[in-house]
């Protein structure tokens, strides 16, 4: 350690500052009683009283030496420095990610934003909306993974592999093959870009066999979409698809927050039964008068079926009455075969 006490960097030498930087204890220090202690064992992250340590790395040094905020990503994603050319796509990725227009994160945040709340109050609303719809990627990486490991560990072509994908999940959103972008070249940019600057592999390769085999498949015009190709960069880029989704996730959590701001300074708040909606924008039962409780049992209906055939009446009734819930259709396990 002593070596790199004798490293000067930038201007952590300068006798202006209110400690010896360059003579600081390094490891492990003294306990400062003056604060709680962490009680989790971590090997992203520590610090003490003069540094944060990402990794080994000191945050201060990187920063002095000219290191940014996307290699500091790849620092505590990857336990690494990246490539220039990683760099410059990561940074690519998230300059397109950071803003969406008036998306549904964005009106997320603006609509908390009505209810003078906290701007993180706001921008936690916008990531809490990132479901399937606004990327998929550890659906989408899973499935990457599974694929590719037929093709390397079970040498099946990938031409096959990416067919036979194609028939399972054509017109699942986590396929990162849909009618999204035909007239918009975002996604095929990318790929290129990756190409260009030397950072695609195998995931933007098999993407590219998913689009062909989606495009034989499929009777209406499919192409590559924005999860596609972000998803398969992302892990050539060597980031999990949990990793891949933490990263956009923020990053579109900047663009949230100016949504947040611009809706403070422009709109008032909203209180609470301020807003009102008119019968114009209802579809429900027409207004109906309330029975007295002398006639409720004429007019009670029972959730009970006592045959096959009302069940199935009543069921498909149910399926009808939206915010029931009865129209989800949803997987469930059986439990029996839990172990």
């Amino acid at each position: 350690m002593g070596d790199l006490k004798k490293k000067v960097i930038g201007n952590l030498g300068d006798p202006k500052l209110p400690y010896d930087y360059m003579n600081r204890p390094y490891g492990t220090v003294p306990k400062d009683t003056s604060r709680p202690g962490f009680q989790w064992l971590s090997e992203v992250a520590y610090k003490n009283k003069h540094r944060i340590v990402a990794r080994g790395y000191d945050t201060t040094e990187l920063m002095e030496e000219g290191y940014g905020l996307v290699d500091l990503l790849f620092i505590d994603f990857q336990s690494r420095i990246p490539l220039i050319e990683e760099e410059k796509m990561l940074n690519y990725i998230m300059i397109l990610s950071l803003e969406d227009g008036l998306s549904l994160p964005a009106i997320l945040s603006r609509t908390v934003a009505r209810s003078k709340t906290f701007l993180t109050q706001a921008c936690g609303a916008s990531i809490l909306a990132f479901g399937h719809a606004y990327g998929a990627y550890s659906a989408f990486g899973n499935m990457l993974i599974d694929a590719l490991d037929e093709v390397e560990q079970d040498g099946v072509p990938m031409e096959k592999v990416a067919m036979e994908y194609a028939k399972e999940y054509l017109g699942d959103p986590a396929l990162g093959v849909s009618g999204l972008m035909l007239k918009d070249p975002a996604a095929k940019r990318m790929l290129a870009r990756a190409e260009k600057l030397g950072v695609s592999g195998k995931h933007i390769a098999f993407m590219k066999e998913i689009v062909k085999a989606a495009q034989k498949l499929s009777d209406e015009p499919v192409d590559l979409d924005m999860l596609g190709a972000i998803g398969a960069t992302m892990m050539d880029l060597g980031f999990t698809p949990e990793a891949t989704w933490a990263i956009l996730a923020i990053t579109r959590s900047f663009g949230a927050g100016a949504h947040y701001i611009e809706e403070v300074e422009r709109e008032e708040m909203t209180a609470m039964s301020q807003e009102l909606t008119s019968k114009d924008f209802y579809d429900g039962p027409e207004d109906r008068a309330v029975p007295s409780l002398a006639d409720r049992d004429k007019n009670a209906k029972t959730a009970q079926t006592f045959n096959i055939a009302e069940w199935k009446k009543a069921f498909e009734e149910r399926m009808k009455l939206h915010g029931s819930g009865f129209a989800i259709a949803e997987e469930v396990d059986d439990p029996s075969e839990k172990t």
